[in-house]
């Protein structure tokens, strides 16, 4: 097998189709690899809970770390693809990612496993932005839109393959196993992207922002440590005001330095834009309420209606038979109806999940789960194929890097920010919600209970009978937890329906080929 030519960015006709499906199904494969490890780990918190004596704060750490350096370095990393080669970034990250995944395997402490899982962000920041931007400059515009579609579909597949590979390996295998089968599938995608993959970039790309990069890496991560540490710190510790602090100013300082940058790392008055605007908070608060989801529904499924970790998986593969035929009719619907009346019902079926969602109880059982899960499904399709075309196409072919950059990171900080939030109202819920005493129970084992449901369960189930009523107000504790979380990501997604349904200027940002909405 021969590897594919290295073409420029904006040469999108000169491959034949069966080389341009060739592209679409490596990119989309990356792309799943990088998705699959973002909710991979929401299977085995029991298991690492348990192994490593995790309370809930750190085991939201080993879920978000991945996610917030994800989230603060996919801009930069995008730019940097579109100067030195995106194929050349794609690679190097394969080999960062699946050299951090090996290294995870041997973790015997949190501290070690949150510290590879944020290596591993990087290596997966380096890779996911270097897969869109592949995509649209190797389609021509009549098919990128579709091409678009499949991959948008991937993102919301790879996430459920993911975690039925992970419990799989779980009913067999450690949680260690999920590391070792990362790795092993980042050196097969570093192998097919040298074979596959074309070498594009920007032929004149400009001074790098290096302080648009900072700003960008600065507001996610300081913003998502505050939401984090705060539950378990107290919002008036000074060092979540000093992070809370930081997340402001940098994300002011990116505001007002980039308008003023000769070549800024993403122009904030792309956000003037409608469309770049409508599919940057539509996907933002998509993915806060996909891996929000996620984090409180797996333990749902594991801890309330002890699912094994693979019918655990098993158990949201409908959403993806939802997701995809929906998101290969979204793009017509929007073409028809308008971009934003389609993305303002997707987050209104999101939306309506959530709310489905915070009504169930200890013994609802599945199939009201399932009902809230459909609906999900119907959201995801509708928002995310649309959300992405309304941000890739407000940027011209030579910056494709940065717009799918762009499209990457308001979906990862969506994740960083969705974990984050639901983990630390959850906590504060889950704590407060507990009504039995104590008392009686030896201090280690009365902080388990308080540290998180997994340990109240397993403390539970080392007290025989006398443990059948702490089980039973553990389990309504993370039910009353589990409701305040969705709400709150809710009342998120309320108001950016209101966003969306308010409008906005349509307007072109200086310098950019931005394109209103027809």
């Amino acid at each position: 097998m021969t590897s594919t030519p290295a073409v420029p960015a904006t040469a999108a006709v000169v491959l034949d189709p069966a080389t341009r499906r060739r592209v679409l199904t490596c990119m989309c494969l990356a792309l799943m690899l990088v998705v699959a490890f973002m909710p991979a780990l929401n299977l085995a918190l029991p298991d690492i809970g348990l192994d490593l004596s995790a309370s809930f704060t750190a085991l939201t750490w080993i879920v978000d770390s991945y996610t917030v350096a994800l989230a603060g370095l996919v801009l930069p990393l995008g730019a940097l693809g579109d100067r030195v080669g995106r194929r050349a970034v794609l690679v190097a990250g394969t080999v960062v990612f699946g050299g951090a995944a090996f290294a995870a395997v041997a973790s015997s402490s949190t501290t070690a496993l949150i510290a590879w899982r944020a290596v591993m962000g990087l290596g997966a920041a380096m890779i996911m932005p270097g897969t869109l931007s592949t995509v649209t400059a190797v389609f021509p515009p009549e098919r990128r839109g579709r091409a678009v579609a499949i991959w948008s579909a991937c993102a919301g597949v790879g996430s459920i393959l993911g975690m039925l590979a992970s419990g799989a390996l779980l009913e067999w295998f450690s949680w260690r196993s999920i590391f070792l089968a990362g790795g092993c599938a980042a050196a097969v995608m570093a192998l097919a992207s040298v074979l596959w993959a074309p070498e594009t970039k920007d032929p004149s790309p400009g001074r790098f922002d290096t302080t648009g990069a900072v700003c960008t890496a600065l507001a996610p991560g300081a913003l998502a440590y505050a939401l984090i540490a705060g539950n378990e710190e107290g919002w008036g510790a000074p060092h979540v005001v000093a992070a809370l602090a930081v997340s402001v100013i940098a994300g002011v300082a990116y505001a007002v330095l980039g308008r003023r940058a000769e070549n800024p790392l993403l122009d904030p008055r792309l956000f003037g834009v409608r469309d770049f605007a409508a599919g940057s908070v539509t996907l933002t608060v998509q993915f806060m309420v996909l891996f929000g989801f996620y984090f409180v529904g797996l333990q749902y499924l594991r801890l309330i209606l002890e699912y094994g970790p693979l019918k655990s998986a098993v158990a949201l593969v409908p959403v993806a038979l939802v997701v995809v035929p929906v998101s290969l009719v979204a793009p017509p619907l929007a073409q028809r109806y308008g971009v934003r009346a389609v993305l303002a019902c997707g987050l209104g079926l999101l939306g309506s999940s959530l709310v489905a969602l915070s009504l169930l109880t200890a013994a609802s059982g599945y199939v009201p789960f399932l009902g809230s899960l459909l609906l999900a499904g119907l959201g995801l399709g509708l928002t995310g194929p649309v959300g992405t075309t309304a941000i890739t196409g407000s940027l011209p072919a030579d910056q494709q890097g940065v717009a799918s950059a762009a499209n990457d990171a308001t979906r990862e900080v969506g994740a960083a920010l969705g974990v984050a939030l639901m983990g630390s109202v959850f906590g504060n819920r889950y704590r407060s919600s507990l009504t039995m005493d104590l008392g009686g129970l030896p201090e280690a084992a009365a902080d388990a209970v308080r540290r998180s449901p997994v340990g109240g369960l397993y403390v539970a189930g080392r007290l025989g009978p006398r443990g059948t009523a702490l089980a039973e107000d553990v389990r309504n504790a993370f039910m009353s937890g589990m409701s305040a979380a969705v709400v709150a990501v809710a009342v998120v997604t309320a108001a950016a329906v209101c966003v969306l349904c308010t409008g906005g200027r349509r307007r072109k940002p200086g310098g950019f080929a931005g394109r209103a909405e027809a």
